[in-house]
């Protein structure tokens, strides 16, 4: 037995020693897997679509119904009302007629699980309704299922989901009202706090689109809601709820409008309505969710994609399968830069400028402030000129400004291209601006000037003649110069404008081109108080050539002496108009008497038609000859009629610089005049200003003698009052000294007659004292 027992036990050692060949595993096919097994990557999935020849195969099917559940459940979880519009062009672009049971699926576990985007989903829903109405007809009949469900098994939370869902297709008129007035009716029919509470919430969605198609039944609905309120046998939050309900229809629904804002994707007339009932038998056809092999798939996806075309347009079909050019075009748009075309970047960094101009103290902390916004290229202009508004909005020239526009020009140079294209274009529109404006801007740009933070090539901007100015702009230069000249003084300022690298700027303000032009310049810096600046113009105008003539022929030696009386007059102009200016400040402050206007470049008999040649009197017969044959005539009359026109066109022209020189004279009038109208009205201002001040201070002057007489007037009645007190003290200690015994019989009598009378003396003095108080009185 021990040697059988050790045989055995050596043959189990042996039998544990050989390795037995283990049998191979059989290998699992992914594509046999069921629908929506273990995890497969993209990646892979690709792969094996891409490894399937044989496209009407099963395990192609199953895997084109997993990729397109899956698009489906990422495009409804994506969707709100930003995005809408994108999503639901491409749920167009997926199977929605053979994954029509997971499109419905994933909208319905989406609003159980998020019930502030119902109204979302069901835009959603209109959309893909208007194409494929069997879609919203399922959805629709999956939803009253589901209600009926809920509302026999008590289940509070998929009721009011449930029941806010077909709210929201009913505002969208996918389904008809009826539908909704028999769920309401159902509720309020067996009213408890449940029921009620989803009613109230129902209407709130619903109410006003209900109001518009079907306002007796919303009166029976209230109706109701108001004998529940009056039984008194539901909760007091139920019972707030309904008065909250009450107060909601008052206002017509205004805190809850029919649709949201960006969610009115479609069309009445293009929208599919769907009659539905509560009592109808329904399917849910739950088939539809499971994957089913389908023998025609190749013919039935060819008849999508022709709907996809008709729907979405033949681009569609370039778009699908061409992955290398998506990601090229993605790579192309990633290197692309998206330029604002609208200004709203340039309107923003405005409104940032302005507000940190406005909150700085010191144009140091401002320009501290104004370096942390990181300038983009190009919007260095729009701090410029935003400088030069925010100056001209002032009440009054703040220095701040032009301390910032120098600090910039000096700390960074590449600002004064910009500042010098903003001086051109504030001169070229600065008759567009007020008096006020048009002071600071131009105190703004003295500042930069007479500091050197603008290069004074700005002037070569400036022509300085009667025709290239205006009203505006002359008095533009006329601040600035004046500022300039007050703060470099006289002699700083003529060694500037007498600078040889700089006249090639200057020749705009002194211009030598024409003598009248010469001239205007002058009398213009003249005017101005800066004559001294016209030395050298006044020198040259007295060696200036005289203009070419402007008539011609027999014209010739009458224009020319005309040209030197007009040089000889202009030197006598030049130099009159000095004291011209002084004598004007005399006029004004000394009245004279007016004195009559002498023409002497015409005489007073003339009128404008003797210029006209067609208006001229015909010369006196005897300067005709007879013995003229008419031939002669003829030519002598045709030699005539060109000088004739020359004479005229002369004499328009200088009617035409008349009438400019005019409304010149004009215009500035028009400027002092409002100029003094402003001060005239601030003068008023300050007067009235002063007025009620003093009329403020006589009447608390007023009132301070007042209380002043009514603290005296107390003060004697006071007086009085002690005085009458110790009249009547006297008046009782005489009584009391009167009842007293006299012990002296004898004389007794005598001294009861004295004091008698001595009574009757105090008595006496008593009421003339107080006659007289009273006469005082």
């Amino acid at each position: 037995r021990k040697d059988e027992e050790e045989k055995k036990k050596k043959e189990e050692e042996k039998k544990k020693d050989e390795i037995l060949p283990r049998k191979p595993k059989p290998e699992e096919n992914p594509l046999a897997l069921r629908s929506g097994g273990a995890y497969m990557p993209p990646h892979k999935l690709r792969e094996l679509q891409a490894s399937i020849t044989d496209k009407t195969s099963e395990q192609y099917q199953r895997l084109t119904w997993d990729a397109l559940k899956k698009s489906l459940n990422g495009l409804v979880n994506k969707v709100n009302t930003t995005n809408i519009k994108d999503i639901v062009v491409e749920m167009f672009g997926e199977n929605l007629v053979r994954g029509k049971g997971l499109f419905i699926r994933s909208l319905m576990t989406a609003q159980s699980q998020s019930t502030p985007f119902t109204n979302v989903y069901a835009a959603v829903v209109a959309v893909v309704n208007t194409k494929f109405p069997d879609i919203g007809d399922l959805l629709l009949d999956r939803l009253m299922l589901q209600f009926k469900r809920s509302y026999l098994r008590n289940q509070k939370a998929i009721c009011l989901g449930t029941v806010m869902f077909i709210g929201h297709l009913v505002n969208q008129q996918v389904v008809n009202e009826i539908l909704i007035l028999e769920i309401l009716t159902l509720l309020l029919e067996k009213a408890t706090a449940d029921s009620v509470e989803i009613s109230i919430a129902l209407i709130k969605e619903v109410g006003a689109r209900l109001d518009e198609l079907s306002p007796r039944a919303m009166h029976g609905i209230f109706d109701r809601l108001r004998s529940l309120l009056q039984e008194g046998d539901l909760d007091l939050r139920v019972k707030y709820m309904i008065e909250v309900m009450f107060a909601i229809r008052k206002d017509k629904f205004k805190d809850h409008p029919v649709f949201a804002e960006g969610l009115e994707l479609v069309e009445e007339e293009d929208q599919i309505t769907h009659l539905k009932q509560l009592d109808d038998k329904v399917k849910g056809q739950e088939i539809l969710n499971v994957f089913k092999y389908d023998p025609d798939y190749e013919a039935n996806s060819a008849k999508f994609t022709l709907i996809r075309n008709e729907i979405l347009g033949s681009e569609s079909e370039g778009e699908e399968g061409d992955d290398e050019s998506s990601d090229d075009d993605e790579e192309e748009e990633e290197g692309m830069e998206i330029q604002d075309q609208t200004g709203t970047n340039d309107q923003a960094m405005r409104r940032t400028i302005y507000l940190t101009i406005q909150s700085s103290l010191t144009y140091e902390e401002c320009i501290h402030k104004l370096g942390k916004l990181m300038l983009k290229p190009g919007q260095e202009a729009v701090l410029v000129r935003m400088i030069i508004e925010c100056c001209s909005q002032e009440r009054s020239y703040n220095k701040f400004f032009g301390l910032l526009g120098e600090r910039y020009c000096r700390l960074k140079r590449e600002f004064i291209p910009y500042f010098v294209e903003t001086f051109k274009e504030q001169f070229e529109s600065i008759h567009r601006l007020e008096t006020n404006k048009l002071r600071n801007v131009a105190c703004c740009f003295a500042h930069m000037l007479y500091t050197d933070a603008l290069p004074w090539t700005v002037f070569s901007l400036v022509r300085l003649t009667e025709a290239d100015t205006t009203s505006s702009s002359r008095v533009f230069i006329k601040i600035l110069l004046q500022e300039i000249a007050s703060q470099m003084g006289e002699k700083k300022l003529k060694e500037r404008f007498s600078d040889s690298t700089l006249q090639v700027c200057f020749e705009g303000l002194f211009p030598r081109d024409d003598p009248r032009n010469t001239r205007f310049s002058i009398n213009y810096f003249t005017a101005i108080g800066l004559g001294y600046l016209t030395e050298e113009l006044r020198e040259w105008l007295k060696t200036a050539p005289a203009p070419a003539p402007l008539l011609t022929g027999l014209d010739d030696g009458s224009s020319s002496s005309s040209s030197s009386s007009s040089s000889s007059s202009s030197s006598d102009s030049s130099d009159s108009s000095s004291s011209s200016s002084d004598e004007e400040e005399s006029t004004k402050k000394e009245p004279t008497p007016a004195k009559k206007k002498e023409n002497i470049s015409k005489p007073a008999e003339w009128s404008q038609a003797d210029f006209h040649p067609s208006r001229r009197a015909a010369p006196p017969p005897s300067s005709r000859r007879d013995d003229e044959p008419p031939s002669s005539r003829r030519r002598n009359d045709n030699a005539r009629e060109p000088r004739r026109r020359k004479d005229s066109d002369g004499e328009d022209q200088r009617n035409n610089s008349r009438r400019e020189n005019r409304r010149d004279r004009e215009n500035e009038d028009d400027v002092k005049s409002n100029s003094r109208r402003e001060n005239r009205r601030d003068r008023e201002n300050e007067d009235d200003g002063k007025s009620n001040s003093r009329r403020e201070n006589r009447r608390n002057r007023e009132n301070e003698d007042d209380v002043k007489s009514n603290s005296r007037r107390e003060s004697r009645r006071d007086r009085e009052n002690e005085d009458d007190s110790k009249s009547n003290r006297r008046r009782d200690e005489s009584s009391d000294r009167s009842e007293k015994p006299d012990r002296d019989s004898r004389n007794g009598r005598a001294s009861k007659e004295d004091r008698s009378q001595k009574r009757k003396e105090k008595s006496d003095k008593s009421r003339r004292k107080s006659s007289e108080r009273t006469s005082r009185r």
